[in-house]
């Protein structure tokens, strides 16, 4: 019996120093630790590093925390697409948290530009440290966890300082979904005896991998997007605070080191962030993460890379709203340990450094405070103060025939804390107002730039990804403003009809209506050319696309068809009209064969390796939440199996797609040449033309008149790279000349549209005179960096969107992706309309 006692004492004991030296690794100059609060590790049974922790245990743990410490409290501020709990935790002295009210009022004085507060030391300056929007990139959500220990249950006085005179708002996980689809990967694949060699399965994940959400959208491009509820619920809650300070924790290469700001010099020629963000803050917040990685010695550079410049990264949108955002990228050990060129990277040791940065944040923000703090009222207040130096005092839009995607790029604005007017049909968005620098960001376009190679994207002005028709205005007249989109369209309600309906195509929503009428079981026609007719509004116009609703030709009543069009109306927010007689006014009769009946879309979309799933996941957020459709995942590893003859629409994005052989692309042949459709996006077309499955070419540089010319010149190696980078597309905005009369441009009124390029896909205009349904115009480039090599020699000469003959069948071919990042609601309708009218379309040869 005292054998066994005291074999039990060893054990504690054992344990005990485990868990002490486990603790003194990351934190030892952070005590003495109230014992009555619990340690990661006492709550998770495992020591922070030894795996990866689940989503829904790192919650738990913080939920403990609050309700066993009045320094911590925490709210739930929104909920993923898998209904994954999003969780700020917000931990301070416990006279701060009970008197939260007052600060936030206090500390939101200083984003007040009608106030002129000075008190900028009195106030806890606000810190919100941002982990994991990146779901592979895992050690910053451990670090959360450590740091909401650390500063809940530490009673060092450094610690107790920074409660005292900050207060610290924690989201641990931006990300749940992707980071539980990685932790499941990395621990399903750990042995007891870690295995380090780099292609262990528990380094190399499996497709999708758990950098994305859901849908795979990659979260860290959507702030200023606003596409997924994660981002829609950080950025009401970061504009319910304004915080001074906002960390954004990264992973990158394995063999890479550390990496914090300041970044790369800013790309932009004339940058709409202020200069003390980027130079003086940066340089001032940089000497602390210096000190605190010099102590320990870890590795870390500086300005060689990443970029500010696009603003909607978790690292540069709250720039735009007077904080300062900071940028962390730390070395990955993907997995519990790695080999790399220096030896072997645990997943303690990022988690370490991430920590580290943590409160080398924290001690940076409370002791320049005020500093902060005036920067950030003078931000707001030259916001209304200073003049653009384009001489603009706003823009102006109409937008006649689809209002639903007007109220779509309204509720961005307002989303984004922008003011809009309305007057009439006009909608104002001024200059002068706090979010000066937004509305730049939404309507000011560039050709001019610092840089010529960039992190990410070099344009975004999302009146071009709307599709919005807008004009700068040297004054403008404001009118009401427009505080919310709820009542913002009003269409004459449906009235019953014994004849007809019709629906316009313009409308964004219209291809939803269009398919729930189909799925309710309605024959649905649509107008291949257009017509005027009396209606029950009065004599109405229709466009290229409009559908007709036929009451004698439906298997219905005619009371259930006006309840299923009723219906339709009432969800999707769209004009329907009902007429009494086929005879039309102008143009073809609703008896016309130029009214043809549409085919309901039964789409497959080809996933997994070799796959583009940023791409894949676009043409899945597309048809699942805004169509409302039902679309079937193919992984590449059963497409052998797969029975292709249950769709009629099948679409493949850019990719590799070595999995198809000769005999599998016959098969992919056979199937379109029965008269289906398949519909390619950018790289997805490169192969389909590089197979020749298709009788279409790529756009080739013309060759140099200057036969003779054959000295290639001499340039230094060192900008080998960046010579290189200038000549890739990387995100640019391109204006396309489009067939409006074609089926795949149906529903736009313009023949010029605005695209979105971000690759090297250049598609030669087609052979057949009718079959280049969008080519690049004259002078395409409208907003981005683009290279004059590619301007002139491959964009300009190259069509965006073309049409290519399969037997009965055909191949729709995008050279630019028209489902950008879920935000290109402009081009959106050209990749609808190739799923519901493509098999209506026929190619002249």
């Amino acid at each position: 019996m005292k054998s066994i006692k005291h074999l039990f004492a060893f054990l504690f004991t054992f344990v005990l120093f485990q868990n002490l030296v486990a603790q003194d690794y990351y934190f030892k100059d952070k005590a003495p630790f109230n014992s009555e609060i619990p340690t990661p590790e006492e709550f998770l049974g495992y020591g922070i590093g030894e795996h990866h922790t689940r989503h829904d245990l790192i919650v738990a743990y913080l939920t403990k925390l609050a309700e066993v410490s009045d320094r911590a409290s925490i709210e739930i501020y929104g909920k993923t697409h898998e209904k994954r709990k999003l969780v700020m935790f917000a931990v301070s002295l416990p006279k701060n948290l009970q008197n939260l009210a007052t600060i936030k009022s206090e500390h939101l004085k200083f984003v007040d530009t009608e106030t002129n507060v000075k008190n900028y030391d009195d106030v806890p300056v606000i810190i919100q440290l941002g982990y994991n929007v990146h779901g592979n990139e895992p050690s910053s959500s451990e670090a959360a966890l450590l740091a909401a220990y650390t500063l809940v249950a530490s009673n060092n006085p450094e610690v107790l300082n920074y409660l005292e005179k900050s207060v610290i708002f924690i989201d641990p996980t931006i990300n749940p979904d992707g980071r539980d689809r990685h932790t499941q990967w990395a621990n399903q694949y750990q042995a007891k005896n870690l295995v380090s060699d780099n292609v262990d399965a528990e380094h190399t994940e499996g497709w999708p991998r758990g950098r994305t959400n859901h849908y795979w959208f990659d979260l860290n491009r959507d702030w200023l997007l606003a596409v997924h509820p994660e981002s829609k619920s950080k950025l009401k809650w970061m504009h319910s605070w304004y915080p001074n300070v906002v960390t954004d924790f990264h992973e990158m290469g394995t063999n890479s080191h550390h990496f914090f700001e300041p970044m790369k010099p800013i790309g932009s020629w004339d940058p709409i962030m202020p200069k003390e963000n980027y130079e003086d803050l940066n340089n001032l917040f940089a000497k602390y993460f210096v000190k605190a990685l010099d102590d320990v010695g870890s590795l870390y550079y500086t300005k060689e890379s990443f970029d500010g410049t696009y603003p909607g990264y978790g690292s540069s949108y709250p720039d735009l709203q007077g904080g300062l955002a900071l940028l962390f990228e730390q070395a990955s050990s993907r997995g519990h340990v790695q080999d790399t060129d220096y030896g072997k990277i645990t997943f303690s040791f990022t988690i370490r450094n991430q920590y580290i940065s943590t409160f080398a944040t924290i001690k940076a923000a409370v002791e320049n405070k005020a500093f902060l703090r005036k920067y950030q009222q003078d931000f707001f207040k030259s916001a209304v103060t200073k003049k653009a130096k384009s001489g603009l005092a706003g823009y102006e839009f109409q937008e006649k025939y689809d209002k639903n995607r007007a109220k779509d790029f309204i509720e961005q604005l307002l989303t984004h804390k922008i003011k809009v007017y309305k007057s009439g049909d006009t909608y104002t968005v001024p200059l002068k107002q706090p979010q000066h620098r937004m509305v730049q960001t939404m309507f000011e376009t560039y050709s001019k730039y610092r840089d010529s190679v960039f992190y990410d994207a070099s344009a975004w002005s999302l009146a071009n990804f709307y599709n919005i028709k807008y004009q700068g205005k040297k004054s403008v007249s404001l009118g009401e403003e427009i505080t919310n989109t709820e009542n913002l369209i009003q269409n004459p309600k449906i009235i019953k009809a014994n004849y007809a309906y019709m629906i316009d195509w313009d409308d964004y929503n219209t291809p939803a209506a269009l398919y729930y009428l189909q799925t309710k079981g309605l024959t649905v026609a649509s107008a291949f050319k257009p017509f005027s007719i009396a209606t029950s509004e009065g004599d109405k116009s229709f466009n290229y696309g409009s559908l007709l609703i036929p009451v004698s030709k439906q298997k219905k009543s005619t009371e259930e068809v006006f309840k299923i069009i009723a219906e339709a109306q009432e969800k999707f927010e769209i004009p329907v009209f009902g007429t009494n007689s086929g005879f039309s006014l102008k143009g073809i009769d609703l008896g016309s064969n130029n009214f043809r009946v549409l085919e309901k879309p039964k789409v497959a979309l080809l996933i997994g390796e070799g796959t583009n799933s940023y791409e894949a996941g676009e043409v899945w957020h597309l048809l699942d939440t805004r169509i409302h459709m039902p679309i079937t995942k193919i992984r590449m590893s059963n497409y052998r199996r797969a029975n292709l003859d249950k769709y009629n629409t099948l679409v493949m994005v850019s990719g590799s797609y070595n999995e198809l052989d000769s005999i599998q692309r016959n098969k992919l042949k056979d199937w379109a040449a029965k008269g289906n459709t398949l519909i390619t996006i950018a790289g997805g077309s490169k192969w389909l033309i590089d197979k020749k499955m298709v009788k279409e070419s790529l756009t080739k540089k013309p060759k140099s008149k200057d036969k003779d010319k054959k000295e290639v010149k001499r340039m230094p190696y060192v900008d080998a790279s960046e010579n290189a980078g200038k000549e890739r597309v990387g995100g640019a905005i391109f204006e396309v000349d489009l067939d409006v009369t074609h089926p795949l441009g149906f529903g736009y009124r313009s023949t010029k549209l605005p695209v979105y390029k971000n690759n090297m896909v250049f598609l030669a205009p087609s052979k057949s005179a009718y079959a280049t349904v969008a080519k690049y115009s004259k002078n395409p480039h409208i907003d981005g960096f683009v290279s004059k090599n590619n301007l002139d020699n491959f964009i300009k000469p190259s069509a965006s969107l073309l049409v290519s003959p399969l037997g009965r069948g055909r191949a729709i071919l995008f050279a630019d992706n028209p489902n950008f990042r879920g935000a290109w609601y402009g081009t959106n309708k050209l990749f609808l309309n190739a799923l519901f009218f493509g098999a209506e379309i026929r190619v002249p040869r």
